[in-house]
């Protein structure tokens, strides 16, 4: 049974354990093949929008990467690891040290978005045991403004916005996108192939629909749009060259006639 460890004399500064002290895993292992590229897609999609929100680089991204909002024994019964999410005005380092964990008690400032990947029926994201389930705690103590639920195998997205408190059902725009206005972005799916596999997708757009891109999507892009100057630009030069043909023609059909009006004794300049 989980217990909770009293903590020491409330005079002694920091007393909680700090990411370093804190265990990375539970020791599970990855129950769904599609996390690790679904994170990725995410991440990278954002990434450019995020630099831009947070020109001083304070924010984290955490994939799979534990929140710690209480003392356990053992102690990573004390944690909530999302499949993703984001977390605005904090240091990308601490300390100089990248992120084992995400620490509450140490951070104080709760994500804006956390998203969870369903790999069984969907009941451990919906879960509202107290002090147990994943949506108690993401709703009671973790707090995120928003919650997503993704179930690829249903092509289903639920997403969750906290109001006064308590979790209420975001409702889709026209798109059938989710807006995070916050952040700028709509979240929805989108049927497409990435990493060689087609699936429904989660996907960041603008607030005016526009799919954002990931890195292999902008090359692609950049290289359509070069290829494209390039055709540009073959046309142009041979729309110069008949040009120049068509030139040529009639200089020499001009030298034709002023050769045949000399012929005829008469001077073409007259």
């Amino acid at each position: 049974m989980t217990s909770v460890i009293n903590p020491p004399n409330a005079l002694t500064p920091f007393p909680f354990p700090d990411h370093t002290q804190l265990p990375e895993s539970d020791g599970t292992f990855v129950k769904n093949w599609q996390e690790h590229p679904q994170s990725i897609l995410l991440t990278d999609s954002i990434t450019p929008l995020l630099k831009q929100l947070n020109p001083e680089g304070e924010y984290c991204i955490g994939q799979d990467l534990g929140i710690y909002w209480r003392l356990t024994d053992p102690l990573e019964k004390g944690a909530e690891a999302p499949d993703w999410f984001y977390v605005p005005n904090v240091p990308f380092l601490l300390n100089g040290q990248t992120r084992r964990s995400y620490v509450l008690w140490r951070e104080f400032i709760a994500p804006l978005i956390v998203l969870e990947f369903v790999s069984g029926d969907g009941s451990e994201e919906r879960d509202k045991t107290p002090l147990k389930g994943k949506f108690w705690i993401y709703e009671q103590v973790i707090r995120p403004a928003f919650y997503g639920i993704y179930e690829a195998s249903k092509a289903s997205l639920e997403v969750y916005h906290l109001i006064e408190g308590q979790y209420q059902v975001l409702p889709a725009n026209e798109r059938g996108h989710y807006p995070i206005v916050a952040l700028g972005v709509e979240l929805g799916l989108w049927q497409g192939v990435y990493q060689n596999v087609e699936l429904p997708w989660l996907r960041w757009w603008d607030l005016e629909g526009n799919l954002l891109l990931n890195g292999d999507e902008k090359a692609e892009q950049e290289s359509q749009r070069a290829e494209q100057e390039h055709q540009r630009a073959e046309q142009e030069r041979q729309r110069a060259e008949q040009e120049r043909q068509r030139a040529e023609q009639e200089r020499q059909r001009a030298d034709r006639l002023a050769a045949q009006l000399r012929s005829l004794g008469i001077e073409p300049e007259t």
